[in-house]
C-alpha cells in the first residue's frame, strides 16, 4: 500500500468501515453468499416464494455470480489500483455512495417491487457502470496501462450481467450466455490478479526468511498460459458443449498448473 493511499485513509475521520475499498464491500459479499443461500434453501423447502423479477433459478444464478461476484471485484479493484496508479483512493462517503449502489442493486433484482425490467437492469449495473468508469479513469490518469486489462475484464463482467438481464427477459437466462460471459470475465480476473499477487506475497515471505528458492518471475510461460486460458474461457462462452471446448479447458488447465509451480510454494 502506497504512503499516498495510506494518507488518504488516515485522514478519514468517519466509520473506520469506509477507510478502505475493501471492507465493506467484502464484508457485505459474505453476508449476502450466505444470506442468498439461505433464502433459495428456504424456497426449496416451500417456506417463501422468489418472486422477484427473475425466475427462481435466474434469480439463484445472478445472486451468487453478478451480486456476490460484483461486490469482491469492487472492494479488490477499489483498494488495488490505487496502489498500483500512486492516485487517491475512493474512501468515505463516496465510497459509501458506491455501496449504497451495489446494495440497491440487490435489493431491486431480489425483492417484489413491480418495477420495470428496465429500472431493475439500469439499478444493477449502476455500480459496474461506475467502477469501469472509474477504474479507466484512475489508469489512465496515472498512466499504468499495464493494468488495463483488469479494466476490460471489468468491463466484460458488467457486459454479461447486462446481457443476463436481457435473456432473462425471453426466459432461461441462467443457460445463456451472459451468465456464462460474467463466469469467464471473472475466473479470467483470478487468472491475471491472481497470478501476480500470489507470487509477490510468496516471495516477500520467503525471501525474508532468506529461503533458498524463490517463485520465478513472470514470463513467457505466464503470458502462454494466460492466452491459453483466455482461449478456453472464449469458446466456454460461445461453444459450451464443442469438443474443441473441452481440449482448450484441459490445457488451459494443465498450463495454469505448470505455472504455479514455478511459485515455490513448498518452500513456504
Amino acid at each position: 500500500m502506497t504512503a499516498t493511499t495510506m494518507t488518504r485513509a488516515r485522514t478519514w475521520e468517519g466509520p473506520a468501515l469506509l477507510s478502505y475499498g475493501f471492507r465493506p464491500f467484502f464484508l457485505l459479499g459474505g453476508v449476502w453468499a450466505a444470506g442468498a443461500m439461505a433464502l433459495w434453501l428456504a424456497h426449496l423447502l416451500g417456506w417463501i416464494a422468489l418472486t422477484g423479477p427473475f425466475t427462481p433459478s435466474d434469480w439463484h444464478a445472478h445472486a451468487l455470480l453478478f451480486g456476490y461476484t460484483s461486490a469482491a471485484i469492487a472492494g479488490f479493484a477499489l483498494t488495488a489500483v490505487p496502489n498500483w496508479t500512486g492516485r487517491l483512493p475512493i474512501v468515505g462517503w463516496p465510497l459509501a455512495g458506491l455501496v449504497a449502489m451495489w446494495l440497491v442493486g440487490r435489493g431491486a433484482t431480489t425483492l417484489a417491487l413491480g418495477l420495470p425490467w428496465g429500472l431493475v437492469l439500469a439499478l444493477d449495473l449502476a455500480l459496474p457502470g461506475v467502477l469501469v468508469a472509474a477504474l479507466g479513469r484512475e489508469i489512465a490518469a496515472g498512466r499504468n496501462w499495464c493494468n488495463l486489462p483488469v479494466v476490460g475484464l471489468v468491463g466484460l463482467f458488467a457486459l454479461g450481467q447486462g446481457v443476463f438481464h436481457l435473456q432473462a427477459q425471453a426466459g432461461g437466462a441462467a443457460q445463456g450466455w451472459g451468465l456464462r460471459l460474467g463466469l469467464a470475465a471473472a475466473v479470467m480476473l483470478i487468472a491475471l490478479i491472481g497470478g501476480r499477487i500470489v507470487p509477490s506475497f510468496t516471495r516477500n515471505w520467503l525471501a525474508a526468511r532468506r529461503a533458498p528458492v524463490l517463485p520465478a518471475p513472470a514470463g513467457r510461460i505466464d503470458a502462454a498460459a494466460l492466452a491459453l486460458t483466455g482461449a478456453a474461457l472464449a469458446a466456454f462462452v460461445a461453444l459450451p458443449h464443442h469438443v474443441l471446448t473441452v481440449w482448450l479447458a484441459l490445457g488451459a488447465g494443465l498450463a495454469q498448473l505448470g505455472r504455479a509451480a514455478r511459485r515455490a510454494g513448498g518452500g513456504a
